[in-house]
């Protein structure tokens, strides 16, 4: 659909586009998209990202390459609740005056907070906006003791869900779970809606198989695990399990938290020591740590508030070829693991379950078609470029123009539509 005249878009997110989300959530498809879309991307970027002017000039160069306009602005997390609605006012008054200069078509809003100020644009504007999840937000707040069912904020939030999910030109679910929570929960705001699954999708040409099998038996963990979503109590019990029946097992944890209070928290009795490593590594180096394990371990909280989770990890770490040691209650992730054999799910947090999900392990890893299925698994759900031809299908469905063939979405990695 690429021409002279592309059709503008905005696209907002409170999340930053420096921080490894960012990069592998956003800009990555955003790359894919901008052949055929004039973008306008509005950030939100952390003090510290911020700060990283080396780092600023690369993203800014980055979009400038693909044509998009990236207008980043400054996060800030105080005052609790002051912050979040101005940050939603910012998105408002700049989605309302791109939609009046006609410089914004489509607007497409990544969370609650992009889709409550989109959704205020299309009522006076007629502006259609796409409603992009990425999670069950109300019931994750709650889940990590941030809100208070019932509370007024509560009862904002949730309706606000309901008015999205009801006049969102499109709404894009991570996972099926979430999806079939939603149709029970807002039937009549669903009935009829278009609605698409597109996971966290992985760059498979960055994430893939090494040439060199891992040279040690590396237990590894990537991305926030101080978040109050995951279950620390139950990666240190795994990771204490595993050093006492194997010494020469080494644990890695790749995050952006606090080294010491993540070393506190995993290596309890001190038994662990050098053998485990904390540190930070930047988003375009990811692939090369997780190549050089042969476990990744993920555990999340689970229930209602994980409905709509899809980790970004897991397909990364499948398309690396590493199997993953993960728990249920997860989006859609036990199903994965299940349908394509590349892992185990841990029943509890106990040391006996732990020892057993090793063992189980340890057979897994035995069988040498193991890093073929991982990499299978990746490429038929986590493909970065079907899931960029799922997106430019939703926004040609919207906008009413056709999708060139080459750009149609292959079976099985495309979108869902229901």
């Amino acid at each position: 659909m690429s021409g002279a005249n592309p059709i503008s878009t905005l696209y907002f997110t409170r999340n930053g586009l420096l921080e490894p989300l960012g990069q592998s959530q956003v800009m990555a498809y955003l790359r894919g998209l901008s052949r055929d879309y004039k973008i306008t991307l509005i950030t939100y970027e952390k003090p510290e990202d911020w700060a990283n002017s080396e780092a600023m000039t690369q993203a800014r160069a980055d979009c400038q390459a693909h044509g998009i306009n990236w207008r980043p602005k400054r996060f800030r997390h105080r005052p609790k609740l002051l912050a979040p609605a101005w940050c939603m006012f910012e998105m408002f008054w700049s989605a309302l005056q791109a939609a009046r200069r006609r410089d914004a078509e489509l607007i497409h809003a990544r969370s609650y907070l992009p889709a409550a100020a989109a959704w205020a644009v299309f009522h006076l504007t007629g502006t259609p906006f796409i409603f992009d999840m990425r999670a069950l937000w109300p019931e994750e707040l709650i889940t990590a003791g941030r809100l208070q069912r019932g509370s007024i904020v509560h009862k904002v939030l949730t309706r606000l869900e309901k008015v999205c999910l009801r006049d969102a030109a499109a709404v894009v679910s991570l996972t099926d779970a979430a999806v079939g929570y939603l149709q029970n929960q807002y039937p009549a705001e669903l009935k009829g809606q278009r609605i698409a699954v597109i996971p966290t999708c992985a760059d498979l040409q960055r994430f893939k198989r090494s040439d060199k099998p891992p040279s040690e038996r590396v237990y590894g963990c990537v991305g926030t695990v101080l978040s109050g979503w995951f279950l620390m109590d139950w990666l240190a019990a795994f990771f204490n399990t595993v050093a006492q029946k194997d010494p020469e097992a080494r644990f890695e944890v790749l995050t952006r938290d606090d080294t010491e209070t993540v070393r506190a928290a995993l290596d309890i009795n001190g038994k662990l020591g050098d053998r485990l490593w904390i540190f930070p590594s930047a988003s375009k180096s990811v692939h090369e740590v997780l190549q050089k394990q042969s476990t990744s371990v993920m555990f999340f909280t689970s229930g209602t508030s994980k409905l709509g989770s899809a980790p970004t990890r897991l397909g990364e770490a499948l398309g690396c070829g590493v199997p993953v040691v993960a728990n249920q209650g997860v989006g859609d992730l036990a199903d994965i693991i299940r349908r394509y054999n590349v892992g185990v799910i841990v029943k509890d947090g106990s040391e006996a379950a732990m020892t057993t999900a090793l063992d189980e392990l340890e057979t897994l890893r035995s069988d040498p078609e193991l890093p073929s299925r991982c990499r299978q698994a990746a490429e038929e759900v986590f493909s970065l470029e079907a899931g960029t031809d799922a997106y430019r299908k939703i926004y040609a469905d919207i906008l009413g123009h056709p999708v060139d063939p080459e750009d149609e979405p292959a079976a099985p990695n495309a979108a869902n539509d229901r």
